[in-house]
């Protein structure tokens, strides 16, 4: 039965194709399925483009997270522990 009615409709529609325009002919190729196709491709770019964007603003926020006089202070602190580690060692720093 679902097979009669398969065939049935392929005769329909193979009867209806000599009788379409080129409008409605532009309109099923295009509207229905180019624009289909390419909207797809354009939203997964979109997409992968905004993940892509999203992990690099995160991977900016994680490294410029610690302000420039936090990380000034704590370098003049290790600079300190440095130069005290090498004066007990006799040597001679600057």
């Amino acid at each position: 039965m679902v097979k009669g009615a398969d065939d049935a409709l392929d005769t329909l529609a193979y009867a209806k194709y000599p009788k379409l325009t080129e409008a409605e002919i532009k309109t099923l190729v295009v509207d229905d399925k180019w624009m289909v196709r390419l909207s797809g491709a354009v939203k997964g770019e979109l997409d992968r483009v905004s993940q892509t964007l999203t992990g690099r603003i995160r991977e900016l926020a994680e490294r410029y997270a610690t302000p420039l006089p936090i990380l000034t202070e704590e370098v003049e602190t290790l600079a300190a522990r440095v130069d005290e580690h090498l004066k007990k060692m006799g040597a001679v720093w600057k």
